[in-house]
């Protein structure tokens, strides 16, 4: 039979194997996990909704099956601003109840007062006060007709993470990785893509050539992934010294922003539309 966990803390690590360590993805506050098996003491085989596994610490989840039960039929909104706090009264001097990045989930317990302050739940059930505007719908799926609203909100999203450090494993304002910042960038906009830097069978990005991208689109080199802006530009996050995270590069020569190793490196090309 089936388990599934509620993920506690703002952002909990999984890493590829307890033994190294190796931070492999990370999942956010009131996501629910499949867990697969318990390996280590500690430790728990995991798999995302998204269908990416790896292992997380048994603190990091709330595994009570009621609890659970209860958080996937509560209503859901996202966290849209880079970080917020959830606090126990409707007041900025309220104490600390939790904090969630962008893309971490809560559930709406009130309607707005007149300060904007909500009533919200997270998924192991802690209650407290932020405020309505720093969330936003919780989207599970997308319509393809939908494509050119869908494709300027994709690019004004992954802009919002410009400056974040490069964090391998990483998907949060607070460190991201290449892959982590497509795949959360899509996944808050009801979309599942691949967590890494592929284009995966079973997924809905195919390959596209060169010419046809447009905004949104993913350009793929070795072991990396940049998401297309138009004019030749594209977001990503990358290690490079002078970079270090989110930033914009182009693939025009006259531009300033020019990157003539990853022109001279791409690979693939990929849309969902």
């Amino acid at each position: 039979m089936a388990r599934f966990a509620v993920v506690i803390p703002p952002v909990a690590p999984l890493m590829v194997h307890p033994d190294t360590l190796e931070l492999a993805d990370e999942v956010l506050c009131g996501m629910v996990v499949e867990v697969l098996e318990d390996s280590l003491t500690g430790w728990y085989k995991v798999r995302t909704h998204y269908r990416y596994e790896g292992f997380a610490r048994a603190g990091d989840l709330c595994m009570d099956p009621e609890a659970v039960t209860r958080w996937e039929g509560q209503k859901k909104l996202l966290v849209r601003r880079g970080y917020i706090d959830v606090l126990d009264a409707p007041k900025v001097q309220g104490g600390w109840v939790a904090s969630l990045p962008r893309g971490g989930i809560l559930s709406p317990l009130s309607e707005p007062d007149e300060k904007g302050w909500l009533r919200v739940m997270t998924g192991d059930g802690r209650e407290g006060y932020t405020k309505e505007g720093f969330l936003g719908p919780y989207i599970t799926d997308w319509d393809p007709a939908d494509e050119q609203r869908l494709r300027k909100k994709l690019v004004d999203d992954a802009l919002e993470y410009m400056g974040t450090q490069y964090r391998w494993g990483g998907k949060t304002p607070l460190g991201i990785d290449c892959s982590g910042l497509c795949s959360q960038v899509y996944l808050n906009n009801g979309i599942i893509i691949y967590r890494d830097a592929a284009i995966k069978e079973g997924f809905p990005l195919h390959p596209i050539s060169r010419e046809e991208l447009k905004p949104a689109d993913l350009i793929f080199f070795p072991g990396h992934v940049a998401m297309y802006i138009g004019e030749g530009r594209f977001v990503h996050s990358t290690a490079k010294n002078g970079s270090d995270g989110v930033v914009l590069n182009s693939l025009e020569p006259s531009d300033p922003l020019f990157r003539q190793d990853l022109l001279e490196t791409i690979t693939d090309c990929g849309s969902i539309f």
